[in-house]
This record gives C-alpha cells, structure tokens and sequence, in this order.
C-alpha cells in the first residue's frame, strides 16, 4: 500500500510540475554583428525666436554662430528656462538641423508662435528679447 500511494504520489507532483511550467518554444535571435554598436536616433525641438535646436538625445544645442555651426551645452546669450518658456516645435527629422534650417526658418519664422498661444503676449515678466538678432 505505501509503495501505491508513494507512486502515485511521484505521478502526480510530476504531473503537477509539468503543468505549472511554462511552455517552451524555440525562438532564435540573431546577434548583432561583431562591431555594431546602436545609435539612438536625435530628436529635436527648434526655438524660432532664437534659432536654435536642442537635441534630446545629446543633450545639445545646435545654432550658427557666424556662418559656422556649433553644438554647445548652452544655448546663445538667453538663459535656459527662458529658452524653454518661449514657442518651440518638435522636428520631424533625425539628421543635422544645418541640413533643414533654412526650411525651418522659412516655415517657423522669428514671430511664430503655436496654435491658440498667447499670439506674442508676453505674459512672462522675466522674459528676455533676443539679443543681436539671435
């Protein structure tokens, strides 16, 4: 009797163990090749008045300084949070913003501001004007 019920008890913690497994499938991932490193895309947001882009990802903004452009920590002449208070458009592009600025410039002019803004009502007194036609 006690070999009986130690065998049935073997059949049903199998059985049990089995069951609460989850089931198994044969999925192959191929790896990346030697070498290959990945590289977020940049995602950008453009300040018309003061012409500059900041890159979310490198944590960077990208202006011209001359007729050169430069990527810098800090943007030209204005303070950050003065920076970020003024109107501003995400980009649809993930490449230079050398390469599309004179597009931008076209279709966000210095005085654009979004849809249903204050229209260029400052109602921010801490507000800077753009300094030497930044």
């Amino acid at each position: 009797m006690i070999g009986l019920c130690a065998g049935l008890a073997a059949i049903l913690t199998g059985c049990a163990s089995h069951a609460d497994r989850p089931a198994q499938s044969n999925v192959y991932v191929e790896p990346p090749p030697i070498g290959a490193t990945f590289m977020a895309q940049d995602e950008y947001v453009y300040y018309p008045i003061y012409q500059v882009y900041y890159s979310n990802n490198r944590h960077q903004y990208a202006y011209r300084e001359g007729s050169t452009w430069v990527a810098r920590t800090a943007p030209p002449g204005v303070p950050v949070a003065v920076l970020q208070a003024s109107p501003s458009v995400r980009m649809d592009f993930h490449d230079s913003p050398e390469l599309h600025d004179a597009a931008m410039a076209q279709r966000y002019p210095k005085n654009w501001s979004a849809p249903g803004s204050n229209q260029g009502q400052n109602t921010n007194p801490k507000y800077y004007p753009p300094h030497n036609g930044k």
